[in-house]
């Protein structure tokens, strides 16, 4: 019997109580070891294995359960998995995390059946508000209703009904795009807006037939309201704004874990809001990384980008190198998205240029200057059109440069004639899986069926012309749930059964690939995320059930049973385990 037999029987002695003694380790031993496993790497060279072996905060060893025994010592703590899937832990690939945060503190509308029922919400919530203060909510959209208002501007509901049930509150109503609000009369009185009031430049404040406003503010007409809000906040005593912040932080990285994220890419954030995340990061009090972008003006930033690049700052929990989502168009629900041809149910819009060109077109030279990312909104075709451009002129001013990474954020609608240009240029996509589903029912609406079928969400198209694969749920646009984001990639299904773009659907491999190693190329971090991988960073993610063997219909009764972050078990069977 050889030393390799005799180590094998000892370790599984020791597993089933025996008392048996091992031999002494003289190699690595492992902290961790997560064995009997259905793990699955998204590394071509061990795409499959059954245990994972963990030191500190690294992945030490992959391979079977025999094997990953031999790193055991007295100190290892070994968790059987009894066959549940075990895989690199998600990332999020594009949200807003202290709005997603944010918006669990806040009404939430997704779940409402009509307008009527938000108003019931907002009125209730008006109850237990002092007079003055601000009602806050998100999720609403307009095409979700089963019910409709009698009474409808382009689609929409007017004021009235809820300006009646908060006589002394100002409210604001976020759509789910975060592209437009709804507010009261008192909200408008606030801002002196009546109707005189002309739109901002890449805003539009919907009006009836005789001029009035309904209460519906598109993409920059919102921001007076929002402006209005942040200094109603502003005004509390000192030290309650950071408090709330670090809550928000925190409830948003709960909440990441709760789904398997380990990771999250914040595309559109502050200097304010960075200056207190790399505090908490060097405190250790980041819930998950954080990959981050700057949604300033270009004006702004100049001066201060040097300060505040980092890669991997507080043990890789943040990580700040990219400009963006500044904003070209607004969203395609809202009508906002840009087009190169009208919509085909408002035929007089081509949607909204939000950012002006020329803000973009600096903010790509600060980014050359600086060696930031971009990481731009280009929603509609026109949009996304627009941002090739820009990003090709600075590529051609720097042929020395390579390995650009430019991405285009959400991709939704793009010309053909646009898609090898991509290819050539080595910009990344970066696109929603779930946005299919939840956009899929009012998509042809909006671009009729010829256009919808050529350029609409055609995401693995795009993936099969060369392109990096991605995924998320914009958090907190949509639920911030990879297991229903890979459902849609895979399916297509909407929520009547019907297929939206079937021909655009993932193969599950390519859809489990865009939520790990493709969201880490996307940030530039594929070489310590994305895989399970000797020498990465041991972030894993414990499911339930195995994404690429389960039936289509069963995958979304997939459950998240633990994520483990940095090598320390951060969340299991529906807790959360505090450091």
């Amino acid at each position: 019997m050889n030393r390799f037999t005799l180590l094998l029987i000892a370790a599984t002695a020791a597993l089933s109580g025996c008392g048996s003694e091992e031999p002494p380790q003289t190699g690595p031993t492992a902290d961790l070891l997560l064995i009997n496993a259905d793990v699955v790497t998204v590394d071509e060279t061990m795409p499959y294995a059954d245990a994972v072996a963990i030191e500190g905060d690294r992945i030490l060893a992959v391979g079977s359960t025999d094997e990953m025994l031999a790193y055991r010592d007295d100190d290892t703590e070994v968790i059987d998995l009894e066959g549940q899937m075990l895989i690199p832990g998600f990332i999020e690939g594009h949200g807003h995390y202290t709005s997603f945060g944010g918006s669990l503190l806040i009404l939430d509308f997704r779940y409402a059946e009509s307008f009527a029922d938000i108003v019931s919400m907002v009125a209730e919530a008006a109850a237990e508000t002092p007079a003055g203060d601000w009602i806050v909510g998100r999720g609403w959209h307009q095409d979700k209703w089963s019910v409709r208002e009698d009474v409808l501007v382009e689609g929409l509901p007017v004021h009235d009904s809820l300006s009646e049930a908060t006589p002394d509150h100002p409210v604001m109503l976020i759509h789910t795009s975060g592209h437009a609000v709804f507010v009261n009369r008192y909200a408008m009185r606030l801002v002196e807006l009546d109707e005189t009031t002309e739109p901002p430049d890449g805003g539009e404040i919907v009006k009836d037939e005789n001029g009035r406003p309904t209460g519906m503010m598109r993409e920059a007409a919102q921001d007076m309201f929002r402006l209005a809000y942040s200094g109603h906040q502003g005004r509390r005593p000192a030290g309650v704004a950071e408090e709330e912040m670090r809550r928000m932080i925190t409830l948003a990285g709960e909440e990441s874990l709760r789904h398997g994220i380990t990771s999250f890419q914040d595309l559109g954030t502050t200097f304010a809001e960075v200056d207190l995340i790399r505090t908490m990061a060097e405190e250790g009090n980041l819930p998950v990384r954080l990959y981050m972008a700057f949604e300033e003006q270009a004006a702004d930033m100049a001066g201060r980008l040097d300060e505040y690049r980092m890669i991997g700052h507080g043990n890789n929990f943040l990580t700040v190198r990219a400009i963006g989502e500044k904003v070209l168009d607004g969203a395609l629900g809202t009508h906002g998205g840009w087009l190169l041809e009208p919509y085909t149910d408002m035929p007089h819009s081509y949607g909204l240029n939000v950012v002006p060109v020329e803000e973009i077109e600096a903010s790509a030279r600060l980014a050359v200057e600086h060696d930031y990312q971009m990481a731009i909104q280009g929603i509609g075709d026109r949009a996304y059109r627009e941002l090739l451009d820009i990003y090709e002129t600075a590529f051609e001013a720097n042929p020395d440069r390579t390995d650009w990474r430019w991405r285009i954020e959400h991709a939704q609608v793009i010309h053909p004639d646009d898609i090898q240009r991509t290819v050539d240029l080595g910009v990344i996509p970066a696109v929603q899986g779930i946005f299919a589903c939840s956009d899929g029912p009012w998509v042809e609406d909006r671009l009729g069926p010829e256009r919808t079928r050529e350029r609409g969400y055609i995401f693995n198209t795009l993936a099969e012309a060369g392109l990096v694969p991605t995924n998320g749920t914009d958090p907190p646009v949509d639920e911030i749930s990879p297991v229903a984001s890979f459902h849609c990639s895979v399916t297509r299904e909407l929520p009547d059964g019907t297929l939206f773009q079937p021909q655009e659907v993932y193969s599950s491999e390519r859809a489990l690939y865009s939520y790990t190693m493709g969201n880490a190329i996307a940030a530039f971090e594929e070489d310590i995320k994305g895989s399970i991988t000797p020498g990465k960073l041991a972030d894993l993610a414990v499911l339930s059930q195995n994404l690429l063997t389960v039936p289509d219909d069963e995958l979304l009764d997939t459950e998240i049973v633990m994520t483990i972050l940095g090598g320390e078990i951060r969340y299991r069977d529906g807790e959360i385990v505090r450091r």
